[in-house]
């Protein structure tokens, strides 16, 4: 009678946490006995603790995402595509997951319009990506909304469930480039087409050149319907210091076509990739009276940017960055020697980061937009670049 008393609490307690102890024995053993031997006490006990224990694991059960196949590291670009692929454990249904690749920020994949990639019935899942340094794998609920870029992976908390990262494999393949001397160092053209502004601009490195008198030409120009842009970076990091810029009149680019003399850092997104801006542009808005900025990222937290009307005539820009500190400068002419008219100037002491890996780069570029958009090839000159320790 116990044994088949037993049996029965047995079928009732399996994966169930709200079967107590109690009611297990009252089950196992008639009302009329005082005692139980010692060993059926100890078998309820440890059963009825496995019971609670299993039924905790099944509501608990935390979600894993893992990679199966994962694409080379390298440098990103819309030229390269690759497969990446993985399985999940532990998904409800209606989640699904959304894939970042790194190459600067975390770029959302394969398009921002079309992030999000279904769990298979076997619990796998694959999409095409362009390629990146590093990967991540989130598992999110139908009402997330992915960013086209972020600086770093989110944590799994609210909207996303898990998170997984992972490194391209083998050695990283930086994307080819043009070398280039100018003002006495060498740098690298981009070759690679880019979403920089929010446009997919190829970057050709016939838009960058030196002249006869040793200045630097960046066009903007046309290519089979799509624009092409310039960017040239310096082959190595320099760290704190001063960088000097002398640039002709930029006053007449259009208002979509960015000029900006940045420091980035591929590798530094915990730092928002080291990026402190001297820009030239009115960024697509042409009732803007500003068409120049200084910026420390991230530029939308307040502070970390400051306006001013860039006017016409060859012009230098100033960074000074030392430790907690970036000032900027803007003077009319070729020199900052005492005397010269001082256009504007700010000094940013919040957010400044430190150095890294981060180069000085010359970017010319196109940015989206809809009040106006880019008409014609537009081109400027940089005269010279300067650095002092």
């Amino acid at each position: 009678m116990k044994d088949v008393a037993l049996s029965q609490s047995t079928a009732r307690t399996t994966g169930r946490r709200s079967v107590s102890l109690g009611f297990i024995l009252k089950q196992a053993v008639p009302s009329r006995t005082r005692f139980w031997p010692l060993h059926v006490v100890l078998l309820l006990v440890a059963f009825a603790g496995a019971a609670w224990i299993g039924g905790c694991h099944t509501q608990n059960r935390v979600p894993v995402v893992e990679f199966t196949t994962v694409p080379p590291a390298a440098q990103g670009g819309r030229e390269r595509v690759d497969t990446i692929a993985g399985r999940v454990s532990g998904a409800r249904p209606g989640q699904q997951i959304v894939v970042y690749a790194r190459s600067g920020p975390w770029w959302v994949q394969l398009w921002p319009d079309k992030a999000f990639i279904p769990i298979k019935a076997d619990s796998t899942w694959s999409t095409p990506t362009h390629l990146g340094f590093e990967y991540a794998a989130l598992l999110v609920e139908p009402g997330y909304h992915p960013p086209p870029t972020m600086d770093t992976v989110p944590v799994a908390g609210g909207s996303v469930i898990a998170v997984a990262t992972v490194k391209g494999t083998g050695a990283v393949q930086l994307a080819p480039s043009k070398p280039l001397t100018f003002s006495g160092y060498d740098w690298h053209v981009r070759t690679i087409a880019s979403d920089r502004g929010g446009m997919n601009n190829l970057y050709d490195p016939d838009n960058a050149w030196t002249d006869a008198s040793g200045a630097l030409h960046l066009r903007i120009k046309k290519r089979a319907s799509r624009w092409s842009c310039a960017e040239v970076v310096l082959n190595r990091s320099l760290g704190y210091g001063t960088y000097m810029t002398v640039v002709r009149d930029t006053s007449q680019l259009e208002p979509a076509a960015v000029l900006s003399l940045t420091t980035f850092d591929d590798w530094g997104g915990e730092q928002h990739f080291r990026e402190m801006d001297i820009a030239m542009s009115r960024w697509g808005d042409a009732t803007s009276n500003n068409n120049a900025q200084y910026n420390i990222q991230p530029f939308y937290i307040p502070g970390n940017q400051a306006s001013f009307v860039a006017p016409a005539g060859t012009l230098t820009h100033v960074l000074h960055w030392d430790a907690g500190r970036a000032s900027f400068k803007t003077v009319r002419g070729s020199s900052i020697a005492p005397g010269a008219h001082v256009v504007f100037e700010h000094t940013f002491t919040s957010h400044v980061p430190t150095p890294g890996k981060e180069t000085f780069q010359l970017l010319f570029y196109v940015v989206d937009s809809e009040k106006s958009p880019m008409q014609k090839e537009n081109e400027v000159v940089i005269e010279k670049f300067q650095y002092l320790p």
